[in-house]
């Protein structure tokens, strides 16, 4: 149902490269690039967008929203989050199970739109 999420910047080349080698890490590349908005999928599913907001003003975090990244295992999702904090982003909840089955690291990227890495099972 979900065809793309879009994160807002106010820096983007700054964030495009951020989001490059971070997900580049998980296998995804850019599947569409118009050089104000770029898409990053894996060709399986939706994909995450970066732009700046189309009416001109700041890119703002929106409280509540959050992109989630699905991993491939537990330790995929302690390189995620490894990586985006080495690459600039901020903590929001260190790796760890979140309940039953569900097991998942939280971050912002250099922007302060949340994120979080999470493996079920």
């Amino acid at each position: 149902m979900i065809g793309y999420v879009t994160v807002g910047t106010n820096n983007f080349e700054r964030a495009a490269k951020f989001y490059d080698e971070l997900f580049g890490s998980m296998g995804a590349k850019r599947t569409m690039d118009f050089g104000t908005f770029v898409v990053w999928g894996t060709g399986r599913g939706p994909g995450v967008a970066l732009t700046k907001p189309y009416d001109g003003k700041a890119a703002t975090v929106g409280n509540g929203m959050m992109v989630a990244l699905a991993a491939k295992s537990k330790e995929q999702v302690d390189a995620i989050y490894k990586q985006a904090l080495e690459l600039g982003g901020t903590d929001e909840g260190k790796p760890g199970p979140r309940g039953d089955g569900f097991y998942a690291g939280y971050f912002r990227d250099l922007d302060g739109n949340k994120l979080n890495a999470f493996f079920m099972g």
